[in-house]
């Protein structure tokens, strides 16, 4: 079982705090994936029609194309497009009827752009032909596979973020272009890699204290959460075994009808596993999205799956988790589309009154894709899972580059956060 890889956090005890590191560093060597070009930036927020609250990571997707982001904690988005380009976007959330609104109209509207969805009704009469049993629904996603997710090899650009956060103040925040390749689903060698392009970080070291947390294997982490690439989470037929399922209701993804499918770990298995919700789409029987949490009951097992190494004296428990996986149709194919891990934790020190909460977070949003003459690199310039993306992102720092790729737009918490960390650490540019 791949509990351990899935999203390992090392808690390491320091004697001294750590002197700042810069925030950029040289360009990266060698390789050039595309050449620079105008860009034109559409900026807005995605709200729910009747309450105006804002919907968050709502897909927003260049139709007839693979240029897509999502949107941030407050709804917002940043999608940065060729300059020219014409034709229209669509914002889609579960739950609600997707919207298609033109480019051009987005452009006029400037930083106006409020975009409001309306939640979709279930056409009842496209649903009672089809079983209703969710063991059955199982059957025909395991099934359907190899029809369903891609047989070719995918390249894709992606927008990767990790943040640290201890109690509400930002203490790490590290992003990067990444370039993915997506191995076919139905190849037994099904091993994705990713690498990264261009990236930045920034450290508050003054809210350290005498604890730095460091996440291992960084955005090749967030792969790990493809559950229909690695299945033996809970997709497999073995493993449902182990799992009650309950079909809870039925809801609208990007215009599509989904099952909502409930599972929960049988009380007769002790093992640690996960429950959550499955997005099942009643036509193709494909996994649209994924959310599930880790059983944290027993706290010392739970602990000793996530914490790799940590001082003596301190006692460090994983209190929630939460995972998020999802996936994107096209010409019939469902690819890979946006992932996310979130785990907090509670930190306790020996002879000391009051314990500190550390939230780690670790985000991978997939902006381009394509099929064609995908090469796969070599393995020396793979993030590996031992790795610590902190540690390798500033070899790839180049503070002119960021203009021309779609990012997601940090929420405000993160913003303030950079603002204050940028005036305390000098940037400086150095070369390999």
């Amino acid at each position: 079982m791949k509990t351990k890889v899935f999203f390992t956090v090392i808690a390491t005890g320091l004697l001294m705090l750590m002197a700042a590191e810069d925030l950029s560093a040289a360009a990266a060597p060698g390789k050039t994936k595309r050449d620079q070009q105008q860009m034109t930036v559409i900026r807005g927020r995605v709200v729910d029609a009747e309450t105006n609250l804002p919907l968050v990571f709502a897909g927003i997707a260049v139709q007839g194309t693979n240029v897509s982001t999502v949107t941030n904690l407050d709804g917002e988005f940043t999608l940065k497009i060729a300059e020219g380009e014409t034709g229209k976007l669509e914002f889609s959330y579960v739950g609600y009827k997707n919207r298609e609104m033109s480019i051009d109209e987005m452009k006029t509207n400037g930083q106006r752009n409020v975009i409001e969805l309306e939640t979709a009704m279930i056409p009842i009469k496209e649903i009672i032909v089809k079983p209703l049993i969710p063991e059955e629904i199982m059957e025909q996603v395991m099934s359907r596979f190899d029809d369903n997710y891609p047989d070719l090899p995918n390249d894709m650009t992606g927008f990767y973020r990790e943040t640290i956060r201890k109690n509400r103040s930002y203490i790490s925040i590290g992003e990067a272009v990444v370039e993915v390749f997506k191995a076919p689903y139905q190849n037994d060698l099904r091993f994705d890699a990713v690498r990264i392009y261009k990236g930045r970080k920034s450290n508050d070291v003054a809210k350290m204290d005498t604890v730095l947390f460091k996440l291992q294997g960084g955005p090749t982490t967030t792969l790990y959460l493809d559950v229909v690439k690695n299945p033996e989470t809970f997709l497999t037929r073995e493993a449902l075994k182990q799992y009650e399922l309950e079909l809870s209701s039925i809801v609208v993804i990007d215009d599509r009808t989904n099952y909502v499918i409930n599972f929960y770990q049988k009380p007769s298995i002790t093992t640690p596993l996960y429950q959550g919700r499955l997005f099942i789409d009643i036509e193709t029987y494909a996994v649209a999205q994924a959310e599930f949490s880790f059983n944290l009951e027993n706290k010392d097992l739970a602990a000793s799956m996530f914490i790799r190494k940590k001082p003596m004296g301190m006692q460090v428990q994983p209190e929630v988790t939460s995972y998020l996986v999802r996936y994107r149709e096209m010409d019939g194919k469902w690819y890979f589309n946006h992932s996310r891990a979130e785990v907090k934790f509670k930190v306790d020190w020996k002879k000391k009154l009051f314990n500190t909460n550390y939230t780690t977070m670790s985000e991978l949003a997939i902006t381009d894709r394509t099929e064609k003459d995908v090469i796969k690199f070599a393995s020396k310039e793979r993030i590996k899972p031992t790795d610590f993306f902190t540690e390798e992102v500033a070899a790839f720092a180049d503070p002119d580059f960021w203009g021309d790729y779609n990012v997601i737009e940090p929420d405000q918490s993160i913003e303030a956060a950079i603002r204050k960390l940028s005036r305390k650490v000098k940037f400086s540019d150095r070369t390999e």
